[in-house]
């Protein structure tokens, strides 16, 4: 009798943690938006952290010294979705919004970074997600205007 009784409380506990588990899962918050022909695909961090992790370092003319980032790269982010072509329009929490080329999103090129030397990036230092490109990586991403691309800070993402 005794372990009868143990054995359903032991069974109860273990249901209401999975169950509290699931919950949290649920109201864990999207961090990033896509929308894709008028349909939102909600994306929370522990989605992200899912899907293939690419990390680079690189210096960036916004921070000292050399910086390890890790997240998403576009590329892995759009072959999930099947999306190959079009102009993707990144914007962050404030509505600032960049264009970026679908060219962009190749192997090797830039990721949606949610970790920055290991932590994650609160909104006051650009997070929770930030685009960046290997900078140091290739000359071609030098430039004024993929450095206009990095746009940190980003919740949303459009593809026309």
């Amino acid at each position: 009798m005794i372990f009868q009784n143990l054995s359903k409380t032991i069974n109860a506990a273990a249901l209401t943690m999975g169950l509290a588990s699931a919950v949290a899962a649920q109201d864990e918050e999207a961090v990033l938006n896509v929308t894709l022909a008028g349909e939102t695909h909600k994306f929370t961090l522990s989605d992200l952290q899912s899907m293939p992790v690419s990390s680079f370092e690189t210096t960036t003319i916004w921070t000292d010294g050399s910086q390890e980032f890790e997240g998403v790269s576009l590329k892995d982010l759009f072959d999930t979705l099947n999306v190959e072509d079009g102009t993707i329009t990144a914007t962050a929490i404030n509505d600032y919004a960049v264009e970026i080329p679908m060219s962009d999103a190749v192997e090797g090129g830039p990721i949606i970074a949610y970790y920055t030397n290991g932590e994650e990036m609160s909104r006051r230092d650009k997070g929770p997600l930030w685009v960046v490109y290997p900078y140091d990586s290739d000359i071609a991403y030098q430039t004024e205007l993929v450095y206009s691309r990095s746009i940190w800070q980003l919740d949303r993402i459009s593809v026309e």
